[in-house]
């Protein structure tokens, strides 16, 4: 009977497996990544197999031998990611077994048992596609289950207990096969572990288990346009999209390189310049022009500049108004704050260069107490402001220097007070 089975389940794969192969695959235009709203996500199976206590792992049974009976189920799958889904399945049939305590025998009848489980997808073996094929999947769950047990001793005596409902574990493995678009033929083993001793209707203490081995149908819901997530293979879908977008550009790409051989090679001859003037003999409109010659925008030479030299002469008045500002500028002790009483003689320095268009060079000095630090800043800082107070009367600020020098240039000793007096100053010079 085994036999006959495991060939019948042997058969139906090979016969799925052929006609996967055979069949043209869909595109999954889909983009990687794309929302779940662009994919059919539910879908409905059905399922029909045997159910008996036999386990293809050696798991204790109570009875030793196993009858094969009809099992069907039904559920509605809803697919979150390409490899996971949550599925609600119903299931019933009827399980019974044999060669039991003093060779007795059972029968269970399942009239439904509902269970929700998650659906896992292990690998989508055919990588070169972007629809998952052959899908070998796991899932695991709990539900409840209503069954009512007979109990039937060696001599024919049957005892039925009252149906009751219990807890149980389907824990499965199987193969899907996508023969079209949202179509599988579902191949699985589930084995089901029931939370009672008594469903075999004998209690020896443990808790009792079944399998179902099933085969089926699934098919997605949706409009027919839209993929099945449970086909998508992210990871191909993700190759397409870089290699259509790596070809486009390698297109877009070769096409400019061609279009720029192209543009050079109307540049070379549209810029050429035999004259070497800096002008294309397409826009020259003086060709042969001499080397070093100096041409305009049409390669036409350029007439020579006369040069004129502006003399500037520096009076003894005007070296008599820059003494009389250099006497009076003050400055408040420690800062570059000019004083009041300094205004008048650098407002007649202010005009003087408005007037006849002189620069002038302000130095900064200071004598040697404090730190060098702070008088070279503190030298610049009034140079500065002597500048800023010309600018403000209207002297052109490019035809002032201000330099601070600090202590380096006394012109008297620092050792006495007058000599320290007479080397805190700015100096003007006319030019």
């Amino acid at each position: 009977m085994i036999k006959r089975k495991t060939c019948l389940i042997a058969t139906i794969a090979i016969a799925t497996t052929t006609s996967v192969f055979a069949q043209s695959t869909q595109v999954n235009e889909v983009k990687p990544f794309a929302p779940e709203s662009e994919y059919r996500t539910w879908s409905i199976g059905v399922n029909g197999g045997v159910l008996t206590p036999w386990n293809p792992f050696g798991f204790h049974r109570d009875f030793k031998g196993s009858e094969y009976n009809l099992g069907y189920s039904a559920y509605i799958k809803k697919q979150i990611l390409p490899g996971f889904g949550i599925q609600a399945a119903y299931m019933g049939g009827k399980v019974a077994g044999k060669n039991g305590p003093e060779n007795s025998s059972f029968e269970t009848k399942i009239p439904w048992s509902a269970s929700l489980s998650a659906n896992i997808t292990l690998a989508n073996v055919n990588w070169r596609h972007e629809n998952g094929l052959i899908q070998p999947y796991l899932t695991a769950g709990g539900g409840a289950m209503t069954f009512e047990s007979t109990f039937i001793a060696s001599d024919g005596t049957e005892n039925t207990a009252e149906s009751t409902t219990k807890f149980f574990i389907p824990l499965g493995l199987g193969l899907k096969f996508g023969v079209a678009p949202g179509i599988n033929i579902d191949l699985g083993y589930t084995m089901n572990f029931v939370k009672s001793p008594d469903f075999d209707g004998v209690n020896l203490g443990t808790n009792d288990k079944f399998s179902y081995g099933h085969v089926g149908l699934e098919f997605a819901l949706g409009a027919k346009e839209k993929p099945f997530l449970a086909h998508s293979n992210p990871v191909a879908a993700m190759k397409r999209d870089y290699q259509a977008s790596y070809d486009e550009l390698a297109a877009a790409l070769k096409a400019q390189q061609e279009e720029n051989e192209a543009l050079k090679a109307q540049l070379a001859t549209d810029l050429a310049d035999d004259d070497e003037d800096g002008v294309a003999n397409k826009y020259d409109k003086c060709p042969g022009t001499p080397a070093n010659t100096k041409v305009d925008g049409s390669g036409c030479p350029l007439p020579e500049a006369k040069q004129v030299v502006q003399q500037i002469t520096v009076t003894e008045e005007d070296r008599k108004v820059v003494d009389e500002a250099i006497k009076n500028l003050e400055f408040d002790l420690g800062k570059a704050t000019i004083r009041s009483t300094s205004f008048a003689s650098l407002n007649r320095v202010a005009q003087l260069l408005v007037d006849k268009h002189f620069s002038l060079k302000l130095a900064g000095h200071t004598d040697n107490t404090g730190s060098m630090q702070t008088n070279m800043r503190l030298s610049k800082e009034r140079a500065e402001a002597v500048k800023a107070y010309l600018v403000s009367k209207g002297a052109n600020p490019s035809r002032i220097e201000a330099t601070g020098y600090g202590p380096t240039q006394p012109i008297a000793s620092n050792a006495t007070a007058e000599g320290r007096q007479a080397n805190r100053r700015v100096e003007f010079t006319l030019y």
